[in-house]
């Protein structure tokens, strides 16, 4: 990675990473083996001590049926504390998402710390990271241009949806250090998956074991699933399939 790729929009020793750790292929390959998976990925991070799920209510797909798993490029933004209409008069933009997507590699997942009520990045900014090979994004904040991005089949995982536009409203303050989203920390190279239900976001150095545990839950459920569809009676069903039968 050369720096003739940054454009100058943030400051370079805000650039915590010039490349995202690439995981091991395997690992990519093994959560999407498993399909619309965060359900039970969920499960198992939680079995594991692990804080790293968001439902799909907070934060929402704007195109359905995406499954995406990729190694997290980080962006965190804040308010500006300018006037918004002295910095639209005067054209001050200081997003640099774009700085982002030009540090993005094949399979990235962008992921937005970002400021609520206004828009995080929009339908340009999604058609140039869907150039650069990313997957998609992942925003805490709003977005917009959703036509757009869907056009350009460029899938965000978002909490807002708004016309309002970040340009004179949002800084962009770090690339690939630490965020956090809605009360997760999520670190540049964490792996990311989203699916209809909601998106998990996995510590890198826990990816191997919870891709493991939850091949495991996977099979079982479509054995209990099997077993539904054959018509065992719900009494004969794994001790899984109700709660450990309401003992616990």
């Amino acid at each position: 990675m050369t720096s003739k790729k940054l454009t100058g929009k943030i400051a370079a020793d805000r650039i915590r990473h010039l490349e995202v750790p690439r995981p091991d292929p395997r690992l990519i390959e093994g959560f999407m083996a498993l399909g619309d998976c965060t359900g039970v990925v969920s499960d198992v991070m939680d079995e594991m001590g692990i804080v790293g799920a968001v439902g799909a209510s907070t934060l929402r797909p704007t195109i359905a049926g995406k499954v995406i798993v990729g190694p997290a490029l980080t962006v965190r933004n804040m308010v500006q504390r300018e006037h918004v209409y002295d910095q639209a008069k005067a054209k001050v933009n200081k997003m640099a998402e774009f700085e982002g997507h030009n540090l993005a590699q094949p399979g990235d997942i962008l992921v937005i710390e970002g400021v609520t009520g206004v828009s995080n990045m929009g339908g340009i900014s999604a058609q140039t990271g869907k150039r650069q090979g990313e997957l998609g994004s992942i925003v805490s904040g709003g977005v917009r241009d959703v036509p757009h991005s869907r056009a350009v089949d460029y899938p965000m995982w978002a909490s807002e949806i708004t016309p309002i536009t970040g340009k004179w409203r949002i800084e962009t303050v770090e690339i690939n250090g630490d965020v956090e989203i809605f009360g997760i920390r999520v670190r540049c190279g964490d792996l990311v998956v989203a699916d209809d239900t909601g998106v998990c976001f996995v510590p890198i150095e826990r990816a191997a074991e919870v891709l493991e545990r939850s091949r495991k839950k996977a099979d079982g459920e479509r054995e209990r699933c099997e077993h539904i569809d054959r018509g065992v009676p719900v009494a004969d069903l794994p001790a899984a399939d109700l709660h450990a039968k309401n003992k616990a």
